[in-house]
């Protein structure tokens, strides 16, 4: 009953590329300044983990085989007149957006956690 808990992993998994996210827009912010710098973008996890790159086929392939792992790509938009293309609003968002998935990946651990937890007796 318990060798398959999906839940966890995936949820796991959500909250890895959220923070792989964030990470990404803190470094696009901090180089919004740097001439010719473009900005990085990561795809959505589920454009990640249905086939936007290399799939794992067994555990430990592809770094882990977690599904989770993406490449991440020049952003679209205008570049400066210096060659930049960090927008501070886009960073914004795509912070605001891994903020979610992050709370939405934590809430759905907590919710297995309790169903588990119900499941075995304890309070």
């Amino acid at each position: 009953m318990f060798d398959s808990m999906d839940v966890f992993r995936v949820s796991g998994q959500l909250m890895r590329h959220a923070g792989q996210r964030q990470a990404l827009a803190a470094v696009n912010v901090a180089n919004a300044d740097t001439p010719g710098f473009r900005a990085q973008a990561l795809p959505s996890f589920a454009e990640a983990a249905e086939g936007g790159g290399p799939r794992a086929t067994r555990a430990g392939h592809l770094g882990g085989g977690d599904g989770a792992a993406a490449r991440p790509f020049d952003a679209p938009g205008e570049s400066s007149p210096n060659g930049n293309t960090v927008s501070i609003e886009q960073e914004m968002w795509a912070s605001a957006q891994a903020t979610r998935e992050h709370n939405q990946a934590l809430a759905a651990w907590r919710h297995g956690l309790t169903v588990l937890r119900a499941a075995m007796g304890a309070r």
